[in-house]
């Protein structure tokens, strides 16, 4: 029978993917960096980018361009290095912007917003070890029979980021009550700035120097 798991099956692979939501990396510093910088529109905008990346390498992993990431360390190293100069860019940016944060998540421009969403888009879908992490957690839940191997992946991918529908908006609303704190106390909000960009930074100088799992 199509997608027929057991209880066990399930509460292995949400306690899994809780845990994987939960993890700190650049998604979930992306998403909290621009919640505290903007507010909570910002944050999820951020967030949607994100979840936009993370959708992307589910279809990767299904059909089947995970796999070629893994294998060719030409397409690796590219994508890696991208992805890690994209991540030192923004952590410069921050780094720049000396604190100057939005006085209110309401002020926000659409435009500003479609902005963060895109770059959250880029923050994800450049980070092959997202691609390869896809790879190597999603076969571990298909199951003989259960459907083609392609179909479970997907389903289970998407499962994945539906997850991280219940677990990071409680982030982004509980960032978004830093702002108007840091608002009115632009001396804090400048070494928030330094930090988020140091932090950005480091996890861009980790990344390129990562190696294929």
């Amino acid at each position: 029978m199509i997608f027929d798991y057991s209880l066990l099956h399930w509460t292995t692979f949400f306690t899994a993917a809780i845990l994987l939501n939960l993890s700190p990396g650049p998604d979930i510093a992306y998403i909290l960096s621009q919640t505290i910088r903007g507010g909570r529109r910002a944050g999820f905008a951020a967030m949607f980018g994100i979840w936009g990346g993370a959708f992307m390498h589910v279809l990767f992993a299904a059909l089947g361009l995970s796999a070629i990431i893994a294998t060719s360390a030409t397409l690796f190293g590219v994508i890696k290095w991208v992805g890690a100069l994209y991540l030192m860019w923004l952590g410069w940016q921050a780094l720049r912007s000396g604190g100057a944060l939005h006085t209110s998540a309401d002020e926000a421009a659409p435009q500003k917003l479609g902005k963060i969403a895109r770059q959250g888009f880029l923050v994800a879908t450049l980070n092959p070890k997202v691609a390869l992490f896809f790879l190597a957690f999603l076969p571990q839940f298909v199951e003989p029979g259960a459907g083609s191997v392609a179909a479970q992946l997907f389903l289970h991918g998407t499962l994945i980021i539906v997850v991280a529908g219940f677990v990071e908006p409680p982030l982004v609303l509980l960032g978004g009550r830093l702002t108007h704190y840091l608002s009115r106390n632009p001396h804090v909000a400048r070494w928030i700035d330094r930090g988020l960009g140091t932090l950005f930074i480091a996890l861009g100088l980790k990344l390129a120097a990562s190696d294929r799992i």
